[in-house]
């Protein structure tokens, strides 16, 4: 089900502005992949490129390849709406929809994709994207309650449940703990730890700790200024960049001087 994700030159504009400068690096089947660097370097930029969610801004394209799997997302006739159907994606802040039950919240993608699902098989996929979000033992009692009636950190791991129910192969994830306190992060990396058994993951973050903590390999960005492009500075196993960066920009950032 987990897929590898390559990317090959790549550059991303808004309009005439290019954010994203020259990418090319590959991500690993059942990995997680922790894209770090200042404000305005063009991590959520990137990481929205992997689904074709950037152009759902007017005038936003790119140049170049994201393959997933050797599979061009941006080739000759490619659905982006199968794509984001493939690359599933978690938001900074949680966002259940306000008028669904947390059952009717985890179905909503799969219902999305006009599959007509029989009431047996509902139900047994909303418990097994519960539990794979880990909220199943919270909310078992309550389904048939609003999704916006649990605690933040429980609607973050429902957006979770209702970003694997489709069962996608890459599972993208935009600082999904910025909004969260330390004891609903903690369940959420504990989760992404064991996400990665079955999907490929990127992870948007601006926490040092909780890229070290929850990924295989780091990707640091870095922008030369204001109006200048993001590019991708180093790109290694995460303990190479905290611990043993090439690039003295990136020590730089890891170790709190500047960003």
């Amino acid at each position: 089900m987990s897929k590898s994700v390559n990317i090959k030159d790549l550059n991303v504009y808004y309009s005439d502005f290019m954010a994203v400068q020259d990418v090319t690096m590959d991500i690993a089947p059942r990995s997680v992949t922790a894209f770090i660097g200042p404000s305005g370097c063009g991590k959520s930029t990137l990481l929205r490129t992997l689904n074709r969610m950037h152009e759902v801004i007017p005038g936003a394209h790119v140049q170049g390849q994201v393959l997933v799997d050797g599979d061009d997302l941006y080739g000759a006739g490619v659905d982006p709406v199968t794509v984001r159907r493939q690359i599933g994606m978690v938001f900074q802040r949680p966002n259940p929809f306000p008028t669904m039950s947390i059952k009717e919240n985890v179905l909503a993608g799969v219902r999305l994709n006009n599959k007509r699902i029989p009431r047996a098989t509902a139900e047994a996929l909303v418990e097994k994207s519960l539990q794979g979000a880990n909220l199943w033992n919270e909310v078992k009692d309550r389904l048939d309650k609003p999704g916006q009636g649990l605690s933040g950190g429980q609607q973050q791991r429902l957006c979770i449940a209702r970003a694997i129910a489709v069962e996608p192969e890459v599972l993208l994830m935009d600082e999904p703990c910025s909004a969260l306190d330390p004891i609903s992060t903690l369940a959420v990396e504990d989760l992404i730890n064991e996400l990665k058994d079955s999907y490929t993951v990127v992870i948007v973050t601006h926490n040092m700790q909780q890229a070290a903590r929850v990924s295989d390999k780091t990707a640091f960005f870095n922008i030369a200024g204001t109006g200048k492009p993001g590019r991708l500075i180093e790109y290694s196993d995460t303990t190479t960049i905290f611990n043993n960066p090439v690039q003295q920009a990136t020590e730089d950032y890891v170790s709190g001087r500047f960003g």
